[in-house]
């Protein structure tokens, strides 16, 4: 819970206005007496953590697919692997020629494009990275006299105008739930049959929180329901944006990290199991 100072002589509140001054208080104004830097400290730490990760994975360019050793596990950051690198690990739906650096390039720009303009995610680095600002009742670091980011202009100039892309990046990210809903089928099926092993769960579970973050989008409720001035008149649609989008977005945040780290999660233990670093232990 945020602790606010009431503080004798604060300035008045400076309306948000696209060209005009930035609000807030005097950095040297202390209106929070709990510790307010932890938040976007962790946040910018686990942001920057899957960033290194992301690129590490991208980088080794192997291990990817657990086709050797009897299983069908392809890692979710190489999904789908269309290339030539995927041909050679074994994976049958690669082939392309012309892509010769790592298939997860190839990949990561499409759902990096929805997770980096989504809506928590902007605020999420937004806060922790830029200070803009990094927590409520906390002065922005534009507001500082010095001129340094002194005028407030919203999303409106380059770069931050590509946010507006989010609605379309929205229907990329479906068809790679589909995708990686595909991948976690295909972990069902092993060499003498069908079975359920370690790697399964993780598979399954990546594709449960993945959808979870995607249908609980702000773009998708405002898709599947949003726009409609008469509700009665689109009861399927109502019924989606009321039972599924709306209640998955009041957890948007918890989804999103948990997708974040499930990816990580599949992509390492598929790697160490197609190394052969360890053994996926087979449950039924």
């Amino acid at each position: 819970m945020t602790v606010v100072e009431q503080t004798q002589g604060a300035p008045r509140p400076t309306p948000v206005r696209i060209g005009g001054a930035r609000g807030g208080p005097p950095l040297s104004t202390v209106l929070r007496k709990d510790n307010w830097r932890l938040q976007p400290t962790l946040t910018a730490l686990g942001l920057l953590g899957f960033i290194g990760y992301s690129v590490w994975a991208a980088l080794r360019n192997g291990d990817f697919y657990a086709g050797n050793v009897g299983r069908d596990y392809l890692s979710p950051l190489y999904s789908p692997c269309l290339t030539h690198s995927c041909t050679t690990a074994g994976y049958v739906w690669g082939g392309w020629s012309w892509w010769r650096v790592s298939p997860a390039w190839l990949i990561l720009a499409f759902p990096g494009a929805f997770r980096t303009t989504c809506y928590y995610y902007r605020k999420a680095y937004y806060r922790s990275f830029w200070l803009s600002p990094p927590g409520c009742a906390v002065p922005d670091a534009g507001s500082t006299g010095t001129g340094r980011r002194s005028r407030y202009t919203g999303e409106t100039r380059f770069p931050l105008l590509l946010q507006n892309l989010h609605r379309y990046t929205w229907y990329f990210a479906v068809v790679f739930a589909g995708i990686l809903t595909w991948d976690a089928i295909a972990s069902f099926r092993f060499t003498n049959g069908v079975g359920v092993a370690v790697g399964t769960l993780l598979f399954v579970v990546n594709a449960i929180f993945i959808w979870a973050y995607t249908l609980g989008c702000h773009a998708c409720r405002h898709l599947c329901g949003g726009n409609l001035k008469r509700m009665s008149e689109a009861p399927v649609r109502h019924w989606f944006w009321k039972n599924i989008s709306s209640q998955l977005n009041a957890h948007h945040q918890l989804f999103a990290w948990c997708s974040l780290f499930s990816i990580i999660a599949t992509d390492l233990y598929t790697y160490l199991v197609a190394s052969g670093a360890i053994h996926d232990p087979r449950l039924f």
